[in-house]
């Protein structure tokens, strides 16, 4: 996910967004427990997804209370 697709989501959504991508980094972890995944990055991939979307909500909280 891009830096721009995310900034065109409202707040509901990016919080929406948030929880089903953390959802899916836990069902990754979990298959790559039990058998490697075919692409191990996709999980680092996944995290910085996760980073993204909680950096704009923050900044978007630092917006309201100015």
């Amino acid at each position: 996910m891009k830096q721009k697709e995310i900034n065109e989501l409202t707040t509901p959504e990016i919080r929406e967004r948030l929880a089903t991508e953390k959802d899916r980094l836990v069902t990754m972890r979990l298959n790559h427990a039990i058998s490697p995944l075919e692409n191990p990055q996709l999980i680092k991939s996944q995290r910085r997804d996760i980073a993204r979307l909680m950096t704009e909500l923050r900044k978007r909280e630092m917006n309201e209370n100015k």
